[in-house]
């Protein structure tokens, strides 16, 4: 799956996306799960950009492609991608952003620029660690952790620094 730092660096986005869509082919018909056209279409426009996408974007660009989409539709496929570990909500901006460890138990981490906009899943056991042992200290047992951390990526600071 495409390495964590691709938002930052330059990549072949294509081939991103393609492997993104493979997959989760993979993955659903590994779990007897049906990627219909529509979530397929869903999650191959979260992964056009490493921007979170929220649900009225997702439909507006279905009705761009001629899908008489409901909202209902789109927040059932945006459901369907979650529970298969396909795309992450980012809860602070309501929106979705494409799965970089797909398949794989993980926390969700998550680096988001407040100037491009760009989100980069963080890969971080010590930080996972640290939240289950803090846990563990409180007697609470999480089963989902999802951490967000805002600030501006690499490109965006030196833009700020070059600019100031």
């Amino acid at each position: 799956m495409p390495t964590s730092a691709l938002p930052y660096r330059p990549h072949n986005h294509d081939a991103c996306v393609a492997q993104a869509l493979a997959e989760a082919r993979d993955i659903c018909q590994q779990h007897h799960a049906r990627l219909t056209p529509t979530r397929e279409r869903v999650l191959e426009l979260i992964w056009q950009s490493h921007k979170p996408l929220g649900a009225y974007d997702v439909l507006a660009v279905l009705a761009e492609d001629g899908h008489n989409a409901a909202p209902p539709t789109v927040y059932r496929a945006l459901d369907f991608l979650q529970q298969h570990g396909l795309v992450h909500r980012i809860s602070s901006l309501n929106a979705f952003i494409g799965c970089t460890h797909a398949g794989k138990s993980h926390n969700g981490m998550f680096l988001i620029c407040r100037s491009c906009g760009n989100v980069l899943e963080l890969t971080a056991p010590g930080v996972a660690s640290a939240v289950t042992k803090a846990a563990a200290q409180e007697s609470f047992r999480p089963d989902d952790v999802t951490i967000e951390v805002a600030g501006y990526c690499p490109r965006c600071s030196a833009e700020a620094a070059h600019d100031g």
